[in-house]
């Protein structure tokens, strides 16, 4: 049916927003069932299927008055496609489930699938389904699922004798959001790198053929999920910060601010770097920085001590 341009969700009703949604998401010769049924059935050729679900609430992980509608789409997929390529894998499916008020206008939630499924075209991933509800709040919950050629790289293999690297942009989404909460919209680089990440979408499959003993992305922050990395496997990481180049951006936010900007950088998420420990130099690929080491131990060090600032992201 056609809606009105300012027609809300509670004028639209569940099936009205859902035959909406649905002409935004194509399918690909894997989908056999798509958005429409009581679930999607896929076919999976050969490899490991990895899957991986993540949350956004309205609040909590965006601001209506921060990021456009189309903006949170592209935010919502980006953070579930890194999940895969953290394993080393590539997204190929994607169901998407969206609580909200029934005031919210309809443009919202379209503008919102649009980005989303832009962000999900750049990996050649597809939306096979999802459902809608009412809420008091805008909530998104996204599951992906995934393909690996090879083994999925775990958090759990690091040895000590690797080395740690990180390949994507880091500190400027946290850069930016400091920007946006002190009231700010410059410098724009690093708001839009807030609204829009940039994950390294191909550098995941790269570490795993090149022979990673352990990836994750960088969600919640480079030292938090470094921890996870060291207790998963067992071993100390040592992070050194001299081997970080500071971007002008966040040099630039760091002076206004009074702030150190190299914690942008430690402690900062939502760019979806990827880090990695490899068994030598020689075996770290084109595109990664080695930022520190793997040794026998437990927990992280920061230039062989603790470290006082900001390590990252916590959800309670």
């Amino acid at each position: 049916m056609a809606l009105d341009a300012d027609a809300t969700l509670g004028d639209a009703g569940e099936f009205g927003l859902i035959s909406e949604l649905v002409e935004i998401f194509e399918g690909d010769e894997q989908v056999l069932v798509g958005p429409g049924d009581d679930a999607a059935v896929l076919r999976i050729k050969h490899g490991h299927v990895v899957v991986s679900t993540d949350l956004m609430v309205e609040g909590r992980h965006f601001r209506r008055d921060w990021a456009s509608a189309t903006d949170v789409g592209h935010r919502a997929a980006a953070q579930n496609l890194s999940d895969i390529n953290a394993m080393g894998g590539t997204a190929r499916h994607l169901t998407i489930g969206l609580a909200a008020p029934a005031d919210l206008p309809v443009a919202w939630a379209l503008d919102f699938a649009r980005g989303f499924a832009e962000e999900c075209a750049s990996v050649g991933a597809t939306v096979v389904g999802g459902d809608v509800t009412r809420a008091d709040e805008i909530v998104i919950a996204v599951t992906v699922l995934g393909q690996c050629y090879q083994s999925p790289v775990l958090r759990s293999g690091a040895q000590p004798g690797d080395v740690l690297a990180v390949t994507g942009r880091q500190g400027w989404a946290a850069g930016g959001l400091a920007v946006l909460g002190r009231g700010f919209r410059s410098p724009r680089v690093l708001v839009e790198a807030y609204r829009r990440p940039e994950p390294p979408y191909t550098a995941g499959r790269q570490a795993a053929e090149a022979g990673a003993t352990a990836l994750i992305d960088v969600s919640d922050g480079l030292l938090a999920e470094a921890r996870h990395l060291a207790e998963a496997s067992g071993v100390a990481i040592d992070v050194r910060t001299g081997t970080f180049e500071i971007p002008e951006p966040l040099q630039a936010v760091g002076a206004a601010l009074g702030a150190d900007p190299l914690q942008f950088i430690l402690g900062g998420g939502d760019d979806h770097a990827l880090l990695a420990t490899f068994p030598d130099l020689a075996s770290v690929p084109t595109g990664w920085h080695v930022v520190g080491e793997v040794t026998e131990g437990e927990g992280v060090t920061v230039d062989g001590g603790t470290y006082e600032g900001p390590t990252g992201w916590t959800h309670f």
